[in-house]
């Protein structure tokens, strides 16, 4: 049985549509609008991963990310930016892979292939 991934992105066109890439590959998808929905979502069930977008309201990308990671040390998370991201401040929490925008149907395999 495959865990779903959970998609969190404020912007439900984008999150469908990683989700319909996720199930190319048999993966699963459970979609959360922001970083309090998400962190709502993972009390309740198990994910194999979460890809958060990094921008948006409410909880950015990378609360989400330093929260998930405090609580669940070993869920790969990965973060989803139209920005070039290349470093992170020494205190943070670092994500496990990072999907540019606009990202490719090879992005999502190697990311899963990379990671799962």
């Amino acid at each position: 049985m495959i865990k779903p991934i959970l998609i969190v992105d404020d912007n439900p066109n984008m999150s469908s549509l990683l989700a319909d890439m996720l199930e190319v590959f048999d993966y699963p998808a459970v979609r959360a609008d922001d970083g309090h929905d998400a962190l709502s979502k993972l009390d309740q069930s198990d994910f194999s991963m979460v890809i958060t977008d990094m921008r948006m309201p409410n909880m950015s990308g990378m609360e989400l990310l330093q929260t998930v990671k405090s609580k669940f040390p070993k869920l790969p998370v990965v973060m989803i930016s139209g920005y070039n991201i290349t470093e992170f401040d020494d205190s943070e929490a670092k994500p496990d892979g990072f999907l540019a925008k606009p990202f490719l149907m090879s992005d999502i395999e190697k990311m899963l292939n990379n990671l799962l």
